[in-house]
């Protein structure tokens, strides 16, 4: 049985039609990411689904019940469901233990020794257990989002929906939050993420859905979306988006051909001439910093990518390495030896760092 099922959704404001005749199926342990332009609908389909927009028709099942049934008992169902919003909505009087534990206490029957006792299990996972009873407003905005998420997992519910959680942040901020994203993925939690960061649906994501003309334009695994999709408005869409890769399989790599390819791609796409040397420096140090740092045993195996937005300049560098636990960004600022890190920390608006099954991820946005 499907985890939730959507039958010819249709949602207007008005005479404007938003959503219409909207059909999907969505698997358990499944991870959907969800793109399009702004004012196609993205975040309205996600909100219909716990009827906080309530459709104009259409059904909606979640786990096998239809929240859009006449007498449907719409709350309980609803916490089959977890919601993450642009704004942390974290209640302000409360502290953080007090955020966490009110929902399952209130709504769940658990005992408040419990509730925190499970509290502090998901503050220790994203390492904010320091800030348990810390008021929101001492708190980061990349911190209250990742409390936000923990309060959602308080109601160990079956489906967290995720909607824009980055684009209230302050681009210093996104990577934790996108990080905290990426740890639910590996216990196979079912989730849909409505984002603008279209490398990380990239990574995270097993379905891809486009969102225009009133719904789901088109929509298939990340590289067929990504690298090749079929329909005109899918095309004009992904293309904004400019893609370089480059592998580094040893020691001595071939440093001048990397900076003449990264030259090459900012000429073609009109990037300025600083923001190319910007490029060029940060692969640089990355990847000598990378080299030495992740020993995996004489081997190189080094990935890097630059991502371009044409839509809003946003430039992205990606950098996958094997070998062993390695983050150059927690040397210190004072070591001579390694100013490239002290300047990429300088000229960086975020950095964030990931890793897993024996590989470093480093995320930089310039």
């Amino acid at each position: 049985m499907s985890l939730i099922e959507v039958k010819n959704l249709c949602k207007s404001f008005g005479s404007l039609s938003v959503l219409h005749d909207v059909n999907l199926t969505v698997e358990e342990g499944e991870r959907i990411a969800i793109i399009g332009g702004s004012g196609c609908g993205k975040s309205v389909f996600l909100r219909s689904l716990e009827l906080l927009e309530r459709p104009d028709s259409g059904q909606v099942f979640i786990d096998g019940e239809e929240i859009t049934a006449r007498g449907a008992d719409i709350n309980r169902i609803r916490r089959k469901m977890g919601m993450v919003y642009q704004k942390f909505y974290l209640f302000s009087h409360m502290n953080v233990m007090d955020n966490l534990c009110l929902a399952p206490v209130k709504l769940s029957g658990m005992s408040r020794e419990e509730a925190e006792s499970h509290a502090m299990e998901w503050l220790n996972k994203v390492g904010l257990t320091s800030k348990a009873h810390s008021m929101p407003d001492m708190l980061s905005g990349g911190q209250q989002q990742r409390i936000a998420i923990c309060r959602s997992l308080m109601m160990n519910p079956k489906v967290l929906l995720f909607d824009e959680p980055t684009s209230a942040l302050d681009p210093t901020m996104v990577g934790e939050v996108l990080a905290m994203i990426r740890m639910l993925t590996k216990q196979d939690m079912t989730m849909l993420i409505v984002t603008h960061e279209m490398n990380f649906a990239r990574e995270v994501a097993d379905r891809v859905l486009f969102f225009a003309d009133r719904g789901i334009y088109e929509q298939g695994t990340p590289v067929e979306i990504f690298d090749s999709p079929k329909r005109e408005k899918t095309i004009a869409f992904i293309r904004k988006l400019k893609y370089f890769d480059y592998e580094v399989r040893h020691k001595n790599f071939d440093l001048l051909e990397m900076q003449g390819k990264i030259h090459s791609f900012s000429e073609k796409y009109g990037l300025s001439s600083r923001l190319s040397y910007r490029l060029e420096l940060c692969c640089e140090e990355l990847i000598y910093e990378m080299i030495s740092g992740c020993d995996n045993g004489g081997n190189v195996n080094i990935d890097i990518g630059i991502s371009y937005s044409e839509a809003d300049g946003a430039t992205e560098i990606d950098l996958s390495a094997k070998g062993k636990e390695f983050n150059p960004f927690n040397l210190s600022d004072d070591d001579d030896v390694h100013l490239g890190v002290s300047m990429l920390k300088k000229i960086a608006r975020s950095i964030s760092h990931d890793y897993s099954d024996n590989v470093n991820r480093i995320t930089i946005i310039l």
